[in-house]
């Protein structure tokens, strides 16, 4: 007999939004429950006028428990529980593109309803080892501080460490809408409705809002629809790419507020917490999602960028702490600049100078030099030390570089910022003091700014 034709009501416990349920054992001891099938919950009084989704998340002998997305507000013990004998499923087809959905699922713009569409489950396994192909192509963003500094990789998983209140979501958006990738599927957790807004706004005045797909858990929203989104994204994302071969780039923020989530629901189903009261698989859970970037041999790309908040600015936290082990690089948003410092690709040898001009990888290293020598002259000046005209030159530098590409807001194609990291150079420096290949300075350093800086200095 099919499990929607079998009824449940004896409820153990309502915890959070945690419902446990007695679901006795076959002859042979097997629960004819699985792992992940969905249920629907109503109430005995209110039978067949509203039900509630929920989700197994633990089999315990005869006990169950669910997890009700839309949470236990209304319910009560003596409510019924009809298992559907699948797993949770997203929308996929063509006709997504462009459309905004909830942590459940369903539509939330004013589109169509796509109810008659296709649905593919989100809880699958990850693509086979033999499939991954080593990244070899870049993701041009036109921001400067990633493509000249820490090039975007595709099947790179790589995160933003940022704290509250920076603009990291505008960030994200700006590389959401400059990004050369065939879709971008974004996944929004705890957002609230401006944020959302602006994200879609953006999509839509940069012309890219057709080919994106929005997943939003907003803070209104029920907390465990928050721990659908990244599953529901990178299921969709993956379709993309080995199905119709796209390059896909998933757009996830702010994997903190998962994690708080996936807190929130172990401390409802009494876990043992771990460092901060947060799960002991924490490290496992992130992993899973992290891992689903990849370039696919004979067909498409993932490659994963996501929002990792550090509660106090603080690197150690068990969120950015497990997500560093994960990840290939970060990139550090601090005072609304990224910092040329702490930011790292470990992906970028892979195609600088590769994929890229020949002249990248030394304005890059020269670029970086000279920054870091500019803030040391900054130091000094700040301690009221007497500065050299070397020192000078070195801060006249580091103020043209922050202006010119560290702003979040300053969009340029990748060899244009190379073709103004050279002019730059040769507004502050000689040649001979870039210390760089001469083949390279005689092709690309402007040999009239050469001329026009040393009679000025």
């Amino acid at each position: 007999m099919t499990q929607l034709l079998v009824r449940y009501s004896r409820i153990l416990e309502i915890v959070g939004d945690i419902v446990k349920v007695h679901v006795p054992l076959s002859e042979e001891g097997i629960s004819p429950i699985c792992f992940g099938d969905l249920a629907l919950i109503e109430n005995d009084e209110n039978r067949g006028q509203h039900a509630s989704l929920a989700q197994v998340i633990l089999l315990d002998k005869e006990a169950v428990s669910l997890q009700v997305f839309s949470g236990t507000k209304g319910l009560s013990t003596h409510s019924v529980i009809r298992f559907l004998g699948r797993s949770m499923e997203v929308t996929f087809s063509p006709n997504i593109l462009g459309r905004a959905f909830s942590g459940t699922g369903r539509t939330i713009d004013t589109g169509p309803a796509l109810t008659e569409e296709p649905k593919i489950e989100i809880d699958g396994p990850t693509v086979n080892p033999a499939r991954r192909v080593l990244a070899s192509h870049m993701i041009r963003t036109d921001v400067p501080m990633i493509d000249v500094f820490n090039c975007l990789v595709e099947s790179q998983k790589i995160p933003i460490f940022s704290v509250a209140g920076e603009p990291y979501n505008q960030l994200l958006a700006q590389i959401g809408t400059h990004a050369d990738a065939d879709v971008v599927v974004f996944g929004g957790i705890g957002l609230i409705f401006d944020d959302y807004y602006f994200f879609r706004q953006a999509f839509e005045e940069a012309g890219v809002h057709a080919r994106t797909v929005m997943f939003v858990h907003q803070g209104s929203d029920p907390t465990v629809e928050a721990l659908l989104v990244p599953d529901m994204a990178l299921a969709v994302a993956e379709r993309f790419a080995v199905e119709e071969g796209k390059r896909v780039l998933v757009l996830l923020t702010d994997m903190t507020a998962y994690a708080d989530a996936l807190k929130e629901v172990g401390i409802s189903m009494e876990h043992v917490p771990s460092n901060r009261g947060y799960i002991g698989d924490l490290y496992s859970q992130l992993a899973r999602r992290y891992e689903k970037a990849c370039d696919y041999k004979g067909a498409g790309s993932v490659t994963i960028l996501s929002v990792t908040t550090m509660p106090g600015d603080d690197v150690t936290h068990p969120v950015p702490d497990n997500t560093g082990y994960i990840t290939e690089g970060q990139f550090y948003l601090h005072n609304g600049v990224i910092d040329p410092f702490g930011s790292l690709s470990r992906l970028k040898q892979h195609v600088i100078g590769k994929v890229t001009r020949e002249d990248h990888s030394q304005i890059m290293n020269t670029m970086v030099r000279f920054y870091a020598e500019a803030q040391d002259a900054a130091q000094k000046q700040a301690m009221s030390f007497e500065l050299s005209e070397y020192d000078e030159r070195l801060l006249k530098f580091g103020e043209l570089f922050r202006q010119r590409f560290m702003g979040i807001d300053v969009t340029l194609p990748l060899e244009d910022a190379l073709d103004l990291s050279w002019e730059t150079l040769a507004e502050c420096f000689h040649d001979h003091e870039l210390l760089m290949k001469q083949v390279l300075i005689d092709k690309y350093f402007p040999k009239k700014a050469d001329v026009q800086s040393s009679e000025t200095l």
